[in-house]
């Protein structure tokens, strides 16, 4: 069984449209080989709605033109293939409908649903990788997980255009299973109009707080910013083609620019290994306020050392090369200031963007 699809109800996970008790299925589902990745919708999905039910559009492996054509994260990362070492993944609904703030309350109850399920693959085999891969405000879901999960129960954490705070996000990575975890945030000046209204319509948690578009300061925490020309470049060289930034504005291009889910399902591949600095610290211009770490801020690292292969993020490695010992950092400190500048965006707005 490739995919599962799970809902939160409340607090409590439960199977989507089957009376079926989970624990049992999750017990034979998690039989074979491979790692488990958890995809969370972000905002506006309902599991069950007629035009906004997300196992049926960007969670399924056949999705339907709903309320607009979108490519199958399944797919993308990997699963119906009928590949025997392919790992479980599941789809994970929750209703992410009404206002930003209602939708973060339900973010929240349903970060405790997912918890439940979690903990229960952790229990069955704590030797096999669940990674969780959240677009928008379905990071938010991710990170209220952590704190209701012990130490190595969660392998990495892909922010696609997350919308949460920096400080909560802090928060999270700073409990025993964030801190065992890595956090993989990926942002584009395309979301900044998002990150923007984010910031005004929501309460911030603390004074001067910042969505976590700006860049995340954290050990275990490292940025890619996929608008910028030398992170694509350096990405390219490593066999990780990712096409360049297509609209001005756009909130989904995180999945569905070519190249980006196939990158994210590489970096779940294994996450046992860690890239050396040249891999995961690529020289960049500053861009970002000062104190939050970004690839593109971190100074020009060596090489990596002969013999060595390393892929962005320890992904993979060539069979027989040994393993890069540089450890892994994201930044070397507080980057310059600068502002971000929206004179490199090329269209006017993505085709998804409501008008």
């Amino acid at each position: 069984m490739a995919l599962i699809r799970i809902n939160a109800r409340g607090q409590t996970a439960e199977l989507h449209g089957s009376p079926a008790p989970l624990e049992s299925l999750l017990q034979r589902a998690t039989a074979g080989d491979g790692p488990v990745i958890v995809m969370i919708h972000g905002y506006n999905y309902r599991p069950g709605g007629r035009s906004n039910c997300p196992h049926r559009h960007l969670l399924s492996l056949e999705p339907a033109h709903l309320p607009w054509r979108a490519p199958s994260w399944p797919r993308q990362l990997g699963f119906g293939l009928g590949h025997a070492d392919e790992g479980l993944g599941i789809a994970f609904g929750w209703n992410a409908c009404g206002t930003l703030r209602q939708a973060q309350a339900s973010a929240a109850r349903a970060g405790q649903a997912l918890a439940q399920v979690c903990a229960l693959l952790h229990r069955q085999d704590p030797r096999r990788p669940v990674h969780v891969i959240g677009h928008s405000l379905g990071i938010e879901v991710a990170l209220e997980m952590l704190h209701h999960l012990p130490q190595g129960a969660i392998g990495r954490i892909i922010s696609l255009f997350g919308a949460s705070f920096q400080s909560r996000t802090a928060t999270a990575l700073d409990t025993p299973a964030g801190r065992s975890a890595e956090f993989i945030n990926i942002t584009s000046r395309e979301n900044d109009p998002f990150d923007f209204l984010f910031e005004r319509l929501t309460r911030l948690p603390t004074r001067g707080d910042h969505a976590i578009g700006h860049g995340l300061n954290a050990a275990n925490a490292v940025t890619l910013p996929l608008d910028d020309a030398d992170t694509l470049s350096h990405l390219r060289t490593l066999g990780y083609a990712i096409a360049q930034p297509q609209h001005r504005i756009c909130h989904w291009s995180s999945f569905t620019r070519p190249g980006t889910l196939r990158f994210t399902a590489t970096c779940c591949a294994n996450h046992r290994r860690r890239p050396c600095n040249a891999c995961a610290r690529p020289a960049r211009r500053a861009r970002h306020a000062a104190g939050h770490g970004c690839l593109r801020c971190a100074p020009s690292p060596p090489p990596c050392p002969p013999g060595t292969s390393c892929d962005p993020l320890g992904a993979r490695q060539r069979a027989g090369a040994p393993r890069c010992s540089q450890p892994f950092n994201s930044t070397t400190g507080p980057p310059p200031t600068a502002g971000r500048s929206p004179s490199r965006w090329r269209k006017w707005a993505c085709p998804m963007t409501p008008r």
